[in-house]
């Protein structure tokens, strides 16, 4: 799929095997939704969107990558992360999309609070094939 905008220099990766790589992830959000220039309230938007995604890529993927760098469309400037995992795979997307639904002992807030956080979400998966999600906030 070709994306909608331009990357600011190389997307960085991290694998997603460990609960440390959580954490990185997180921190590595803080880092780029600063530099971007996010507002705090947006800095905190994506970095709590961007830690659910990898939580999640752990726990329901068997663990992943994660790809996260800043973008740039139409001059307008953001920060942009990607989840991916050759996991299990979604079977219901509307379903898992759905407050309070989840398909382990979580609250179920997790892909469907990324997706309120964030001004572009998307999300491709395939029963036994895995999940990519990926979002963008942008700076206003």
């Amino acid at each position: 799929m070709t994306e909608p905008w331009t990357h600011d220099g190389e997307l960085q990766s991290l694998p997603i095997v460990a609960n440390e790589d959580v954490v990185r992830v997180r921190r590595l959000a803080r880092e780029l939704a600063q530099r971007c220039k996010l507002s705090l309230v947006d800095q905190t938007k994506f970095i709590t969107a961007a830690s659910e995604l990898a939580r999640n890529t752990l726990v329901y993927g068997g663990g992943g990558q994660a790809r996260i760098g800043l973008v740039r469309r139409n001059g307008r400037a953001g920060a942009f992360a990607a989840f991916e995992d050759s996991g299990p795979g979604i079977p219901d997307v509307d379903l898992a999309l759905t407050d309070g639904w989840t398909s382990g002992g979580g609250l179920g807030l997790g892909l469907s609070g990324a997706r309120r956080l964030v001004d572009e979400f998307s999300l491709d998966t395939e029963v036994g094939r895995g999940t990519t999600v990926s979002l963008v906030k942008w700076v206003r």
